[in-house]
């Protein structure tokens, strides 16, 4: 009875713990196994999370693990490998070799951001290349900034960062010219648009291949995100392009309302299905999943 739980967890970050919490609060028994490798981990600041605003991201966690913990909830650090079976009896198992038994599964596991190979990206991921306005742009408010072009999207970004700064440049890099309808946009809203590849981006700013330096204090980087989600394979969920705008982004796993999947019993929340959600966001969607599980549970337990 020890490894049969109500609801097995699949991630632990902002959703998967928001979800224990709900549940464990519903009397329910929960597992969250949680790999530690939460997406916005390189963010010095979780922001636009009512009262919790600047609340740096492991501090969140660890918050969020004392709560679940408070109600009876059970947390695992881990490696889910595989699920199999099906409702109300799903295998779950482990990279340590381990496999508990759970009536419901919800995946909560995220995104990995796959970002441009230049040189120098990585290294300032979350500091000084960013994505997010609505989580960075009051940081860099005022500041010099300039969009990386790397999908269709370009022109939209920086019409967007355009709110929190007017010193905003687009650079052109590999991604498609803008039309004459985005160039006279970004006209209106003064941003300059700089021809050339990117080749490196370091202190001193973005570096083009014809050894231009573009002195910014923000780099704005769009890469392809990628699901984590290979465990739920042997079930048939498999990801799926992500687009946004019409422009392709990466993968995701569809789902329906709620976290709804197409295999009863497996529900997702969070950004492994909503690559877009804020972590405010990813959080109340654990709530509201974890609310349809249970009600799910408690008609299963009346029949």
């Amino acid at each position: 009875m020890d490894n049969d739980y109500d609801v097995v967890i699949i991630g632990g970050g902002a959703a998967g713990l928001s979800a224990a919490l709900t549940l464990s609060r519903a009397r329910r028994r929960v597992l969250v196994i949680d790999a530690g490798e939460p997406r916005n981990a390189p963010a010095g600041h979780v922001h636009n999370y009512l009262g919790r605003e600047s609340t740096p991201p492991a501090e969140l966690l660890s918050i969020g693990r004392a709560e679940v913990h408070q109600y009876g909830g059970e947390i695992r650090d881990g490696v889910v490998t595989a699920v199999t079976g099906a409702s109300p009896k799903f295998a779950v198992e482990t990279a340590d070799g381990r496999t508990v038994s759970a009536r419901r599964i919800l995946a909560t596991t995220g995104l990995v951001d796959e970002l441009p190979d230049i040189p120098g990206l990585a290294e300032h991921w979350g500091s000084r290349v960013l994505h997010c306005p609505y989580c960075h742009g009051w940081e860099v408010r005022d500041q010099p900034v300039a969009v990386l072009a790397t999908t269709g999207m370009a022109a939209h970004q920086a019409l967007l960062w355009r709110q929190w700064t007017p010193q905003v440049t687009l650079l052109r890099h590999t991604a498609p010219a803008p039309t004459p309808d985005e160039v006279a946009r970004l006209d209106r809203r003064g941003i300059r648009i700089v021809e050339g590849e990117v080749v490196s981006y370091g202190a001193d700013g973005a570096h083009l291949a014809d050894g231009t330096i573009v002195p910014v204090e923000a780099l704005v980087a769009m890469g392809r995100v990628t699901a984590r989600a290979a465990f739920l394979e042997p079930l048939g969920l498999a990801p799926a392009a992500f687009e946004a705008h019409g422009v392709p982004l990466g993968t995701h796993l569809p789902s329906g309302p709620a976290g709804t999947t197409s295999v009863p019993g497996v529900y997702l929340a969070g950004n492994v299905t909503e690559p877009m959600a804020t972590v405010i966001a990813s959080a109340a969607a654990g709530v509201s999943t974890a609310g349809l599980i249970n009600m799910d549970l408690v008609l299963e337990d009346a029949a």
